[in-house]
């Protein structure tokens, strides 16, 4: 490829990226003016990630499908609070991650916890066995651990959250927040093990 083609293939990259952009902006605005045919292509486009990602906290089929109306309820009534910095797709996934959260707060029983203290001893596990499978099947078997242990193993892995912001989430200690990690890997681990 020569140094032209290169430049032009970059130019046309750049022009598809700006249309794309701008066709999500006419989209929203489209979406702000109550346009339910907008509306509609706006869910139609992002649910499915969405739900991937609710899914992935929550195993019943009505509560989900319940943080997933709540989702898009909280999207399209702060549309225009969205600021085209970083990805919509990534706003909508914060938006249904913190509707997650309250949901967790809400019904998922707190009880059975250590305290911060009981943490020390150690109860770490190799990620060894957890990498030999792919992700369809490491997400197919957190449906098998606690919720609690479930929600914690999935802030920390899949959303990058601290043990500090999974603790405020939640409600819970930070020690808690790694006792429970740790114990969730072991429960994977041995999971894993028994099906492989």
């Amino acid at each position: 490829m020569s140094v032209t083609e290169y430049i032009n293939s970059i130019q046309s990259k750049e022009e598809e990226a700006s249309d794309v952009l701008q066709q999500l902006h006419l989209l929203i605005d489209a979406c702000i003016d109550n346009k339910h045919a907008a509306q509609r292509l706006l869910y139609e486009t992002y649910a499915p990630a969405t739900w991937n990602v609710i899914n992935r906290y929550v195993f019943e089929h009505e509560a989900a499908q319940e943080i997933l109306n709540d989702t898009f309820f909280k999207v399209f009534t702060r549309l225009d609070q969205y600021s085209y910095k970083g990805s919509f797709e990534g706003w909508i996934r914060k938006i249904a991650v913190n509707t997650i959260v309250d949901y967790l707060r809400k019904f998922m029983p707190k009880k059975g916890f250590i305290t911060s203290q009981a943490y020390e001893e150690n109860s770490w596990v190799e990620e060894d066995a957890v990498s030999k499978i792919s992700f369809k099947e490491l997400v197919a078997y957190t449906y098998k651990i606690p919720d609690m242990h479930r929600a914690v193993f999935n802030f920390y892995v899949f959303e990058n959250l601290s043990h500090k912001e999974i603790a405020e989430a939640l409600q819970i200690s930070e020690g808690n927040s790694r006792w429970i990690l740790n114990d969730a890997r072991k429960q994977l681990k041995k999971i894993i093990m028994k099906n492989t």
